[in-house]
């Protein structure tokens, strides 16, 4: 089976950083038009854990390994842990000191799956797939049924 290349858009919120918060993800197969989005909010989280958050649940989404995959996020915090290769350096050091180890390592196994490339795009500047995350993360911190963010609450 060929591998698809998949656009991942992902955006995170939090009203209050810390307050209620959510993310929002869009997915779209490239040549073909497939477009997936999914959305969680939590009641209690931050802004960097959602953004993270949203691609590790956007990476899990992908059933076929080894896929190749670019994350357009607005997230300077995913983009340069990423890219400038610091969260391998974290990894090495077991994450000490480090904010959201418990994110970062539920990442790091799902990047490893495929062929992931990040690509920074400034939020709220009419991008329509950010901006669609952006809703889709703030209209799920809105919901009534909020789920714990137990790396949040629990650190």
């Amino acid at each position: 089976m060929n591998k698809a290349d998949v656009h991942i858009y992902t955006d995170g919120s939090s009203r209050g950083n810390p307050g209620p918060g959510g993310y929002g993800i869009v997915m779209e197969w490239v040549g073909k038009p497939y477009k997936k989005e999914f959305s969680q909010g939590f009641k209690k989280t931050t802004n960097n854990r959602m953004e993270l958050l949203a691609v590790i649940v956007a990476l899990q989404k992908l059933k076929i390994e080894g896929t190749s995959v670019i994350v357009f996020t607005d997230s300077k915090y995913v983009v340069d842990s990423v890219e400038k290769k610091w969260v391998f350096g974290w990894e090495k050091k077991n994450f000490k000191d480090k904010k959201n180890p418990d994110l970062w390592m539920k990442f790091l196994p799902e990047y490893r799956k495929h062929q992931v490339k990040f690509q920074w795009i400034k939020g709220h500047n009419n991008h329509p797939q950010n901006e669609r995350c952006d809703f889709l993360a703030v209209e799920a911190s809105k919901q009534p049924r909020l789920l714990i963010d137990e790396g949040f609450e629990n650190t």
